[in-house]
């Protein structure tokens, strides 16, 4: 095929955004849309088998509602197709008020290949950082190796292994847990 009949290829809009507000029910509807490819891929988002459209929107609306959670979204030409929410330390947890655990980390099969996952990784450390916080901790499904991968090359190090930590299918997975210094003057 000559240059004259390729089609020429779609260059996506894509962005990442912090949701500080309600979402839309457009918005909601794409966010559940995403959640239940990533759960039929075995996405690690913690659901086996798919929850009710009802139970998916409730837990969605309570995360946003959170204080403790803070949720961030990809979008790939304003669609909704990712997400990744921080577990804010509680306010009585003053020894490890420096910390954040980031959880529900994914990309929708359909919108993988365009670096979402590492822009919303990218902007989580930047916001991170900007609210004070100095540390990232994750644990990750041993099998998913697109995400490991990502992880340690943006400098996440693995400290632990649960050797029981997921059942699927009747099948046990093994969880790696990873951390990242991102404000390494919080420790001088």
């Amino acid at each position: 095929m000559n240059d004259q009949n390729k089609v020429e290829q779609h260059n996506p809009s894509k962005g990442v955004e912090y949701v500080t507000e309600k979402l839309s029910q457009n918005d909601l509807n794409d966010l559940c849309d995403a959640t239940d490819a990533a759960i039929e891929d075995g996405g690690g988002f913690g659901w086996v088998d798919l929850p009710a459209r009802e139970i998916l929107e409730s837990y969605w609306r309570g995360v946003i509602t959170a204080p403790t959670r803070g949720l961030y979204v990809a979008r790939l030409d304003g669609v909704i197709c990712g997400t990744t929410q921080l577990m804010l330390p509680p306010k009585n947890n003053e020894a490890q008020n420096h910390a954040v655990q980031m959880t529900t980390n994914f990309v929708a099969p359909w919108a993988r290949g365009y670096g979402l996952a590492k822009m919303l990784l990218e902007i989580v450390e930047k916001q991170s950082i900007e609210d004070g916080y100095a540390l990232i901790n994750l644990d990750v499904r041993e099998n998913m190796k697109e995400a490991i991968s990502l992880y340690e090359s943006m400098g996440y190090e693995q400290f632990g292994l649960h050797p029981y930590s997921v059942r699927v299918k009747g099948e046990t997975i093994k969880s790696r847990f990873y951390t990242k210094v991102i404000n390494p003057e919080f420790f001088e």
